[in-house]
């Protein structure tokens, strides 16, 4: 029987971090980010209906999607962010549900879903258990903008985008606490894989 983790955390709450020593113990993690990058390469149908919708300005020269730009679009104004999220998430649920299948038919022991807005996106029906990566708000913030150059309002914005991670804390099932040392994290995700597999 595979068990179908969902990883979620927050903007720079160290959830690559995880996903990295995860992947080093053999264990398959299909990630979101990564599976939303391939959906909306050029002539992919989502990446059709986002042009339809945002219009051509939102391309580079090489016709590829302009992040930054669609980025600035989206996160000054909800309904923006909504359109996106609908045109992008059936897309990458779908190639998300196909790893899955294929880690059943190999009978793994756990296959692991790295999906940032694991709850935002009300995914959890598509996960057996949840785990979030935690940090305090002021270790995020000083994370991502050392990681980002972002200025306080830039990094302000992007994690109001999200769901804070304390409210996360009430619904996952575990968690790990990602404020200290590398080697305490690492230690917290052993102890855990050897409870959960």
């Amino acid at each position: 029987m595979t068990i179908v983790i969902g990883l979620t955390g927050g903007i720079a709450s160290g959830k690559s971090t995880i996903s990295s020593m995860l992947q080093e113990k053999g264990i398959r993690v299909v990630d979101a980010d990564h599976i939303a990058r391939v959906v909306v390469e050029v002539g992919e149908p989502a990446y059709n209906q986002i042009v339809e919708e945002f219009g051509i300005e939102i391309l580079k020269e090489d016709k590829t999607i302009n992040r930054e730009k669609l980025g600035t679009i989206i996160f000054s104004d909800e309904n923006k962010r909504q359109t996106l999220n609908s045109i992008v998430h059936p897309a990458v649920r779908k190639e998300m549900l196909k790893q899955v299948e294929e880690e059943k038919n190999k009978q793994s022991n756990a296959v692991v879903l790295d999906i940032p807005l694991l709850f935002e996106s009300k995914l959890t029906h598509i996960v057996d258990k949840t785990l979030l990566v935690y940090v305090d708000q002021e270790t995020q913030m000083k994370r991502l903008m050392k990681r980002n150059g972002y200025n306080e309002e830039e990094a302000k914005m992007r994690m109001d985008s999200q769901l804070p991670l304390y409210e996360k804390r009430e619904l996952s099932d575990y968690i790990i606490d990602n404020n200290g040392s590398i080697e305490s994290t690492k230690k917290q995700l052993n102890d855990l894989l050897e409870k959960i597999l």
